[in-house]
This record gives C-alpha cells, sequence and structure tokens, in this order.
C-alpha cells in the first residue's frame, strides 16, 4: 500500500466485530510496517479494554526483561548456526554443483555426448528452490506465516539465495564444457521463473517436481539417445529463452497475490 489507509479503513481494521477482507487487512499490516503516524491513528482507534490488556501485557514483558539475566554479546558468526538458509538448504546445493562437476567430467570423457550442463542448467535450482519454502523443511514456517513480508517477497529472497550459488556454478560448468553461457544461463532462470509462476497455483515444490520431470523425460532422455542438443537448446535460441524467462517473471508479479495465502506454495 503506497498511500495511507482511510480512516474508515483504520476503524475497521481495529474493530474486532468488523469483517475485513484479506487483501486489505495484509495491506494495512504491511504499511503499518513503515508507518509511525498510522501505527499511532490505530492505537487511537483501539478499544480501551483492548488498550488495556494490551499495557498489562507490555508491563508484564517489561518486568520480565528486568528481572532476568543481561542479554549476552555472541559473536557475528555465531547467527549464522541459526538461519534456517544455510544449513538447510546447503545439502541440496552441494549436490547441484557435485551433479553438474560430474556433468563436465563425463563431456570430457564422453565428447560425443551432448553438452549435458546445457541439458541440466533449466533443472539445477529446481531441487533447492523447491524447498526454499516449504512447510515441511522449514521449522519456523508457522512463525513466518503470520507475519506481513510472508508471501512473494519471501519466496523471491529464498529463491536468490539458491540463484547466488547455482547461477556461478552453471557459469563455471559452461565455461569448462565450451558451451554457450548465455543457452546455460536463461534456461535456469526460465525455469525457474516457470517453477515460481505455476508454484503460485499447485505449490512450488508441486511445480519443481512436474517441470523438472517433464524436462527430464521429454528433452534430456532423447537427447541422450539420440546425442543430438534438442531445437530449444542449440545457437540462436537464446532470445526466446530470454522472452520466456521475462514473460514468466512479468506473470508472477502480476499474480503476486496468488502467494498471500502461503498453503498456495507449501
Amino acid at each position: 500500500m503506497t498511500t495511507h489507509p482511510s480512516p474508515a479503513v483504520i476503524a475497521r481494521y481495529t474493530d474486532r466485530h468488523a469483517v475485513l477482507d484479506e487483501v486489505t487487512a495484509w495491506s494495512v499490516e504491511v504499511h503499518l510496517e513503515e508507518c509511525t503516524d498510522c501505527r499511532a491513528l490505530v492505537a487511537q482507534s483501539t478499544e480501551d479494554d483492548s488498550r488495556d490488556l494490551l499495557a498489562s501485557i507490555a508491563a508484564g514483558v517489561d518486568r520480565g526483561i528486568a528481572a532476568g539475566p543481561a542479554p549476552e554479546k555472541r559473536p557475528g558468526w555465531a547467527a549464522a548456526r541459526h538461519r534456517w538458509m544455510v544449513w538447510r538448504l546447503a545439502p541440496w546445493l552441494i549436490m547441484t554443483v557435485a551433479v553438474l562437476a560430474c556433468a563436465v567430467g563425463l563431456e570430457a570423457l564422453q565428447p560425443s555426448l551432448p553438452s549435458l550442463v546445457a541439458l541440466l542448467a533449466p533443472v539445477a535450482p529446481l531441487p533447492a528452490v523447491a524447498i526454499a519454502w516449504s512447510r515441511r523443511q522449514d521449522p519456523a514456517w508457522e512463525l513466518i506465516a503470520g507475519t506481513p513480508a510472508a508471501g512473494l517477497a519471501m519466496l523471491l529472497r529464498r529463491t536468490a539465495g539458491v540463484l547466488v550459488v547455482v547461477i556461478p556454478a552453471l557459469a563455471v560448468a559452461s565455461t569448462r564444457t565450451q558451451g554457450s553461457l548465455a543457452l546455460t544461463l536463461l534456461p535456469c532462470l526460465a525455469f525457474t521463473a516457470a517453477t515460481i509462476a505455476v508454484g503460485g497455483f499447485i505449490g512450488v515444490r508441486r511445480a519443481a517436481v512436474t517441470l523438472g520431470t517433464a524436462w527430464a523425460v521429454a528433452v534430456i532422455l532423447p537427447a541422450v539417445v539420440t546425442a543430438e542438443l534438442p531445437v530449444m537448446l542449440r545457437p540462436g535460441s537464446s532470445g526466446g529463452w530470454a522472452i520466456v524467462a521475462l514473460a514468466l517473471g512479468g506473470l508472477v508479479v502480476a499474480r503476486s497475490e496468488n502467494f498471500r495465502r502461503l498453503t498456495s506454495h507449501d
């Protein structure tokens, strides 16, 4: 929400008996994170008994903090131990890099094979993207799901964390095999965007599995059997991949409301 919510919306937001649609409530909560004036207006519009309850809770929290031990200063590296992204995705990213290294080795041993790196590039980030925002893999799911920032923005940040590792690995593997860098990176980005776009309707995990399986059956297996790259990975097709990636990215932004219900990309 780029403008301030109207007083009527604020009044409905603070009225426990009023009905406010989910999109409007979500927009108000996001706006309140940044706007102190609107937070003050919400506080003024809150009923007396609610303000008394909040005041008593705040006083209890203050007493508990004052009675507890002083916080210990931990070194900066200690926070990394508790970050979900660091440890939960590490095995999947290591596996992805290992598979790409094996593809480079197989191409060196069997020059007659089509470019395995190019064939694997579209699906390389999908395993890690599939669990980047998953109820089954994220121990803090319930906490994050209740925050206004949850949704597409969170999913994109975690997907970016995957691509920060996968894209350099693909670039190195492509240079090692004399493959086309554009036809390695653009399909990777296009399939990542497709996974997020389709994930808004069926869930990111299901979208990753479906797209990865379809690519393996329809493209990778025939290419290995015939020892020829498919048409979509031959020189001259990079422009088509760029258009597809941009179109899918636009679809994700246009349908961002699909991700306000977190179960849609569970």
